[in-house]
C-alpha cells in the first residue's frame, strides 16, 4: 500500500466531498474533547465573535454553539457541507448564533481583528499548521485565542511504515514540542496542549468511516477512484491500530500576544 499513498487532497474533490458529507465530523474528536478545549478559553461573552475554520458538516460547531454564548461563523469550501451545517443549526434552534458560509481557506473573507476565538478541529490541510497560524493571526483580536487540533507525532522516532505514510499524507506532521514552538514563533502564547484520547478514533470517527464506506460501496461499485479513496481510508484505520503509540491528534491552544 505504501507505494500507492496519496495525500487526501490528491483525490477527486467531488468524491471526498460526498464521502465526508454523511459524517457528523470529518476527523477524530468528540463533544467531550471540544468542551475540554473550551475549558482553557476565558473571556467569552454573548458579544464574542467565533470562527470555525474548515468546519465540515459542523459536528463540533454545534458543540461550540451549545457551550458558548457568542456568534459563530463557520466556513468550509463545500456548499453541501455548509448546507447541512445550516440545516442542523436550524433544527437545534441555533440559527440566530450560527451562520455557515462557503469560502476558500486560501482567501478567508474576514476583517482584521474580527474574532475573539478561531477554531479548527480535526482537519488536515494542504497548506499546513504554520500557514494556518500565520493566516489566522490577523483575524484575531489582540488577546484572542486560537484552538487547533492536528495530527502529531508522539515520539521522536517511529517505524518506517508510519513515518513514510504521514510524510506523504501530511508533510507538516511534527512532534508536539515542535508544534508548540511553531505556535510561539507565529506570535502566540501557548495556553494548553493535550492529546485526544483513543476513543476519539475508535468510538467517534471510525464508526462514521464504516458507515460512509458502506454507502460508497453501494453507490460507486466498480468506480476505481472511489475504490482507491476507500482503500486509503481503510489503510489509515489499520495504521492507527498498529501504530497508535507513535501518532494521533493533539489540541493546540494559544493566545495572540500582540
Amino acid at each position: 500500500m505504501s507505494k500507492d499513498i496519496k495525500a487526501i487532497y490528491d483525490f477527486d474533490y467531488r468524491l471526498i466531498d460526498e464521502y465526508f458529507l454523511g459524517m457528523e465530523r470529518q476527523g477524530p474528536g468528540s463533544p467531550r474533547v471540544t468542551i475540554q478545549a473550551l475549558d482553557f478559553i476565558d473571556n467569552l461573552t454573548d458579544q464574542s465573535c467565533i470562527a470555525d475554520i474548515r468546519c465540515g458538516t459542523g459536528g463540533q460547531t454545534m458543540v461550540l454553539a451549545q457551550n458558548t454564548r457568542g456568534k459563530i461563523t463557520a466556513i468550509d469550501l463545500s456548499p453541501e457541507h455548509i448546507r447541512k451545517l445550516n440545516d442542523t443549526a436550524e433544527r437545534l434552534s441555533l440559527q440566530n448564533r450560527v451562520n455557515g458560509i462557503v469560502g476558500s481557506m486560501d482567501n478567508l473573507p474576514f476583517h482584521d481583528e474580527e474574532f475573539d476565538l478561531i477554531w479548527s478541529e480535526g482537519s488536515i490541510y494542504k497548506l499546513g499548521f504554520v500557514r494556518d497560524l500565520n493566516e489566522c493571526r490577523r483575524f484575531l483580536k489582540k488577546g484572542g485565542t486560537i484552538a487547533i487540533s492536528q495530527i502529531s507525532w508522539f515520539t521522536s522516532e517511529r517505524p518506517t511504515e508510519i513515518e513514510n505514510f504521514w510524510e506523504k499524507f501530511y508533510s507538516e506532521i511534527d512532534t508536539i514540542p515542535n508544534k508548540v514552538q511553531q505556535m510561539q514563533e507565529a506570535g502566540y502564547m501557548p495556553v494548553a496542549t493535550f492529546v485526544l484520547p483513543e476513543n476519539c478514533w475508535t468510538e467517534h470517527y471510525f464508526p462514521l468511516m464504516d458507515d460512509a464506506r458502506e454507502i460508497f460501496l453501494r453507490k460507486y461499485a466498480g468506480n476505481k477512484a472511489a475504490k482507491d479513496l476507500l482503500k486509503q481510508e481503510q489503510y489509515v484505520k489499520e495504521l492507527y491500530h498498529k501504530y497508535k503509540a507513535y501518532f494521533g491528534y493533539a489540541f493546540y491552544i494559544g493566545k495572540r500576544i500582540n
